[in-house]
């Protein structure tokens, strides 16, 4: 286990008795890679620490028959230590979609955790970009975020643009799923820019990796580090956090669920 990369994940998890705390229990200690957990059934939370990334986690909890969401990700070093950020960024492209969340674990050490689907089988980019500016795709989002004004390099070069985050390998379903630590990106610096997913694979050599156009970006936002979201119900209409994602955002399909 990549213990440098060990976080805090914490779940809202749909809780109802200590049967389903039992149950929660029993598949978090049966999972070797799941290094401490604690649940309070009174807040329907479960806090784990792990290098496994969030939604492996996830899954797990939910083969109880429960459901969960990441409410808050981040350090696992200490209780009392504070917040150094958190931030989410929902990849989109054509066919592209996916979420990848990123935690400030130390000063030092910022972990990507990452899941993208319907990317073409093969070696990708991934890039933090300069710009947030998604209003003409990714076309928008500028050069790599290169402050320190460095040559472009594999993430594990020791010159490198800070954006640089190597290569992601989607499978033949043309899912990517990536976790890692890198100590040049800092959470702080990165908020309000992009992330950007490649066409190509990046070969590290000209200024921009060879890597082609962007498939698929996001925006880069703040979200909750760890104990930060006491969210359980949307106070407009009352739809749980475990129903949102099924659900639109707008709509009549929202109006008719939310109804009673």
């Amino acid at each position: 286990m990549e213990h440098d990369s060990v976080a805090k994940l914490e779940f809202v998890v749909s809780m109802t008795c200590n049967t389903c705390v039992e149950k929660v229990e029993k598949v978090l200690s049966g999972n070797s890679k799941i290094i401490g957990s604690k649940i309070n059934l009174n807040i329907q939370q479960v806090v784990v620490d792990t290098a496994l990334p969030f939604e492996d986690v996830q899954k797990l909890i939910e083969s109880t028959g429960m459901q969960a969401e990441l409410v808050g990700i981040g350090s696992s070093m200490g209780k009392d230590l504070e917040p150094l950020g958190a931030a989410v960024a929902e990849i989109r492209g054509n066919s592209v979609k996916g979420i990848v969340r990123l935690a400030q674990l130390t000063n030092n050490l910022c972990l990507i955790d990452g899941i993208v689907d319907g990317l073409s089988p093969g070696y990708h980019g991934l890039n933090v970009h300069t710009y947030g500016d998604l209003s003409n795709g990714c076309e928008g989002c500028g050069e790599h975020y290169n402050p320190d004004n460095k040559r472009h390099g594999d993430r594990l070069a020791k010159e490198r643009h800070v954006g640089d985050l190597g290569n992601i390998k989607a499978n033949d379903g043309g899912r990517a799923k990536f976790r890692f630590t890198d100590k040049f990106l800092k959470v702080h610096d990165i908020i309000g820019r992009s992330i950007v997913i490649h066409e190509n694979q990046d070969d590290f050599v000209s200024i921009d990796g060879n890597s082609g156009k962007g498939v698929a970006c996001a925006i880069i936002a703040r979200s909750s580090g760890l104990f930060q979201n006491s969210k359980r119900f949307c106070t407009c209409d009352g739809i749980s956090i475990w129903d949102e994602r099924h659900v639109p955002n707008v709509g009549k399909v929202r109006t008719e669920f939310s109804q009673p």
